[in-house]
């Protein structure tokens, strides 16, 4: 029977904690959104004893129901103890068969001269109620100590010493209590999602915090950590290996003025644990971003806290806040709106890691100068820095103009082929797959690899007839040299949250030497864009 007994009350006890916890194992988080950790403590070697050892912080931490429950025990069990201390007093002293025989024959007791320790306590419950009425000071006036017996005027001097610490004790947890600081973080908000973005060219996760009431935060200043599974180099795995992300405000410092409403930044950079995240890898990777806000209470001046998380789903890519604060002419007051507190809207932003957005750029900036050093026009315009990765394409050849002056611009609709910039060995025929080329089709022109990524191309039947008419094309190639060339790919579909026309062509650049006619060195390219596609928001 007692281990059938058991047996139910551990059935019972796992289906508590399963249907308690199940939400928790879903989400697997650490932190929950309203800042309690998740986290059970078990296997305490000499818990209860370690509890006990603090038992003011025990006390303030507990609920309130144990609080108030040892609240009142601790004071009637304080007047039980005493209580039996005033009835052993009277014993010793025999007080309590000198009432009794007063109380039952006064006439046996009228030529005593006994004098009793404490007046009318004649039975335990006498006794009790004596020891009530001196630690709460009531005093009804029946009971009272006398000067027979030092003993007892000893244990009243304790019992009231006892009285007042319990009190002030007790007193004082109720009071800690209630002036917790960690009562003030409820009316300190997170937003509910955390948003990545560009601002000032550079990829941000973005939070926002806020607080509800008109008493600040003082010195308030935010906090963000990163909790992941880690290998080291020498194999060992740590599976919530914490580490920091720097944060701040608008001018980057974590100290905040705290009067409304704050968009946290943390800038992706070098130094930055998502610097090698895209936003593919956001949907695979696993991770735990925890933020924190600490300041001074306004009001009491203690320290508070409040906590929150991120999970990678609840990180918009391509999303921005809406602005919540606003100014009301008739009051010449701002007002801050927190039912847009959580509203974000989508912004063009890189599909792209913060390396990979890098590396263009550095490879963008070796292109330019190169082309700087001899005089003519970056392959690619500023724009184009947004684009996604690039790749390395050799076998780039030389070109030959009847007159290297020339820069006539061929148009057909959104591509435009700079005339002169054509590879050698280039005839126009060969530019007519491009008129309807498939999305990522790709094919070999003049040793450049060209692929479209656009849905559609538009004609380049003028094109053919101005190569043909307006320019000779040498076939033959001298003295070419191999290159560098860095490929763009462009495409305004596929994920991104960006509006406008989808599509885009891979923009391929590249230096060359060659002899010809003219016997003349001069850079080329092949330059190929579109002007209306959404450039800053693809990757």
């Amino acid at each position: 029977m007692k281990r059938l007994m058991t047996w139910e009350r551990d059935l019972v006890d796992a289906m508590y904690r399963q249907t308690r916890f199940s939400s928790r194992r879903v989400r697997k988080r650490v932190v929950f959104k309203h800042g309690e950790c998740n986290v059970v403590q078990g296997n305490v070697a000499k818990r209860r004893r370690r509890y006990l050892q603090d038992i003011f912080t025990t006390l303030v931490d507990a609920q309130w129901r144990w609080t108030l429950l040892v609240f009142a025990a601790s004071f009637v069990i304080s007047w039980a103890f005493f209580g039996f201390i005033w009835w052993i007093i009277a014993y010793a002293h025999n007080d309590l068969e000198y009432i009794h025989l007063r109380d039952k024959s006064p006439e046996l007791v009228a030529n005593m001269t006994h004098t009793v320790c404490v007046t009318e306590v004649k039975s335990m419950m006498t006794a009790f109620l004596y020891s009530v009425e001196t630690q709460t000071t009531i005093g009804y006036g029946n009971r009272y100590v006398t000067e027979e017996c030092p003993e007892a005027i000893f244990t009243m001097c304790i019992q009231c010493i006892t009285g007042v610490f319990i009190q002030a004790f007790m007193v004082g947890i109720v009071f800690a209590k209630l002036s917790r600081p960690k009562k003030r973080a409820q009316t300190l908000l997170f937003s509910r999602n955390a948003v990545i973005c560009h601002r000032d060219g550079v990829p941000c996760l973005m939070f926002r915090v806020g607080d509800m009431r008109k008493s600040h935060i003082i010195e308030a200043h935010v906090r963000a950590q990163i909790i992941r599974k880690k290998v080291t180099k020498e194999g060992e795995v740590l599976p919530f290996y914490q580490q920091e992300l720097h944060v701040g405000a608008d001018g980057g410092e974590d100290r905040l003025m705290f009067i409304w409403p704050t968009t946290i930044v943390h800038k992706i950079d070098r130094n930055s644990p998502l610097y090698m995240l895209s936003a593919s890898d956001m949907l695979k990777e696993r991770f735990e971003v925890v933020v924190m806000l600490e300041g001074v209470i306004e009001s009491t001046g203690m320290t508070t806290q409040a906590r929150s998380s991120y999970l990678p789903s609840e990180v918009l890519w391509g999303h921005r806040f809406v602005n919540v604060v606003s100014f009301r002419k008739e009051t010449g007051e701002y007002e801050v709106d927190y039912t847009l507190f959580n509203n974000t809207y989508d912004v063009d932003t890189p599909l792209c890691s913060a390396k990979q957005l890098d590396e263009l750029k550095s490879e963008y900036s070796k292109s330019a100068k190169s082309c700087a050093g001899l005089g003519v026009t970056a392959p690619f315009a500023d724009r184009t820095l947004s684009a996604s990765l690039f790749q390395r394409i050799a076998s780039a050849a030389s070109v030959d103009h009847l007159d290297p002056a020339s820069d006539e611009s061929l148009d057909s609709g959104r591509l435009q082929i700079r005339s002169h910039s054509i590879p050698n060995g280039v005839l126009a025929s060969e530019l007519e797959p491009l008129n309807n080329n498939k999305q990522g089709a790709s094919f070999t022109m003049g040793g450049l690899t060209i692929t479209t990524t656009a849905p559609s191309i538009p004609n380049l039947s003028s094109i053919n007839e101005k190569t043909n008419s307006g320019h000779s094309i040498n076939s033959s190639s001298n003295n070419s040299q191999n290159n560098s060339l860095s490929a763009l790919n462009m495409g305004g579909g596929g994920g991104s949250s960006a509006s406008g026309p989808g599509g885009g062509a891979t923009i391929v650049s590249g230096l060359g030497n060659g002899g010809g006619r003219h016997k003349q060195s001069n850079p080329r390219r092949l330059s190929i864009k579109q002007d209306q596609l959404p450039i800053d928001s693809i990757c």
